[in-house]
């Protein structure tokens, strides 16, 4: 049986709930990567945030990013999963989620993200291929309504 922690990316790192959206973006360029999740100052996982979130809640809003805070842009609870959960569970939540990443969770505190490219990686060409299909399926009819 595969677990999630045998996937996933270990070097995660998240913005804190109290950094503006300009220290986000900067740190989202440093790392080459799209999205961070938003962690407390207890390092609990408290949200997510993508490229995204930024330009559309923020900028395109009229906002300030050198003031908005992380935490302002959170919605909802994030969507994580247990790192000793079977990789099937983590396809399963992104299929029915319809995201590409998932933080990771141990003890409470953010240990990693799997995202599909480590999933596709290291899993079996045809499961990755219908994962896949199913996000972007979904992704599509949501936008279309």
């Amino acid at each position: 049986m595969s677990v999630v922690r045998e996937f996933m990316t270990t070097n995660a790192q998240c913005v804190k709930e109290d950094q503006t959206l300009q220290e986000a973006a900067a740190m989202m360029r440093d790392l080459d990567c799209g999205s961070l999740p938003i962690c407390g100052s207890d390092g609990k996982l408290k949200g997510f945030i993508t490229d995204r979130d930024i330009v559309v809640r923020c900028v395109a809003e009229n906002m300030d990013p050198r003031e908005v805070r992380a935490m302002d842009l959170a919605q909802g609870t994030p969507h994580w999963i247990d790192a000793d959960a079977n990789i099937d569970e983590a396809i399963a939540m992104m299929e029915n989620y319809q995201v590409r990443r998932l933080p990771v969770i141990a003890d409470h505190k953010l240990v990693g993200i799997i995202s599909q490219g480590d999933i596709a990686r290291n899993y079996s060409e045809a499961r990755v291929g219908e994962l896949v299909e199913h996000i972007s399926a979904k992704t599509r009819m949501g936008n279309m309504a």
